[in-house]
C-alpha cells in the first residue's frame, strides 16, 4: 500500500419544477429561469457504464478551470467509450483516457491545477487525475473511495505538496462506485495491476438537462495534443 501511495503522486490520478398557486403560464415564466440558473450553478453529469450509472455534480464556484475542463470533454463525447482503468479497493477508481483496448486517446492542453479551493478528497468526490507537476492534468479523473485527506493541498512548494483538486462529488450512483471497486484486479496491456476484471466501460457522459444527443453531434477529435507518454503502471513514475 505504501508503494501505491508513493507512486500516486506522480500519477495522472493523471430542479425540480414546483407548482405553485399561481396561473401555470406565471408559474412556468418564474420557474424555468430559475431552475435553469440552479442547474448553471452547480451542473450534473451522468456517466453510464457497464456496471450502472453514477451522477456527479460540479463545483464551478470552487474549481471553474477544472469544471469547464472536464464538461467540454463531456460535451464533445471524448468519455463515450472510455474505461475506469485503474481500481484500488479502500482507496479510488479512475478512468477517463483509455478505450476499452486501453490505448490512450487524444488529449487537449493540461489545465491549471486548483488544489487549493478548499475542498478536501473525501469519499465520493471526484478530483482531477495528474503527474508529477500540478498543472498536467487533462482528461483523466479518479473518484475517492475513502477520505483520503493525503491527497489534499498543502503548500505549493512542489507537486508532492499541491494535492489533487477536488471539482465534483457523486451524487447518486455511489453503490455503483462501490461495485466497480469491489471487482477483481490484474495486469493487462500496458498495466502491470490494477486493472479492473471486466473491464468497465464508460458508455456514455452527458451534461444533465442537455441531452445525449449534445455530445453526440459534438464528438469531433480532441484538439491536436498528444496524450502524456510515462512510465509503466506499477513504477514509481506512473501516469495510467
Amino acid at each position: 500500500m505504501n508503494r501505491r501511495l508513493t507512486a500516486l503522486t506522480l500519477i495522472l490520478l493523471l430542479v425540480p419544477f414546483a407548482a405553485s398557486a399561481g396561473s401555470p403560464a406565471t408559474t412556468s415564466s418564474a420557474a424555468t429561469p430559475a431552475a435553469a440558473a440552479a442547474a448553471a450553478a452547480q451542473p450534473e453529469v451522468l456517466l453510464q457504464t457497464s456496471q450502472g450509472d453514477i451522477t456527479l455534480q460540479l463545483y464551478p464556484g470552487k474549481a471553474p478551470k477544472s469544471v469547464a475542463n472536464f464538461l467540454q470533454y463531456v460535451r464533445n463525447g471524448f468519455y463515450d467509450g472510455t474505461t475506469f482503468h485503474r481500481v484500488i479497493k479502500g482507496y479510488l477508481i479512475q478512468g477517463g483516457l483509455y478505450t476499452s483496448q486501453l490505448k490512450p486517446k487524444r488529449t487537449r492542453t493540461p489545465v491549471q491545477a486548483e488544489a487549493d479551493n478548499g475542498l478536501s478528497n473525501l469519499r465520493g468526490t471526484i478530483a482531477v487525475a495528474r503527474g508529477a507537476a500540478p498543472n498536467s492534468g487533462t482528461s483523466q479523473f479518479f473518484i475517492n473511495l475513502v477520505d483520503n485527506r493525503r491527497l489534499d493541498y498543502s503548500s505549493d512548494q512542489s507537486g508532492l505538496t499541491w494535492g489533487y483538486t477536488v471539482f465534483g462529488k457523486v451524487v447518486k450512483g455511489m453503490d455503483v462506485v462501490d461495485k466497480i471497486a469491489g471487482l477483481p484486479t490484474h495486469a493487462q496491456g500496458p498495466f502491470a495491476a490494477d486493472v479492473p476484471e471486466p473491464l468497465v466501460v464508460i458508455k456514455s457522459a452527458h451534461v444533465i438537462g442537455e441531452g445525449a444527443a449534445a455530445s453526440g453531434s459534438a464528438k469531433a477529435p480532441a484538439a491536436a495534443h498528444t496524450t502524456s507518454t510515462t512510465p509503466a503502471h506499477g513504477k514509481a513514475a506512473s501516469s495510467k
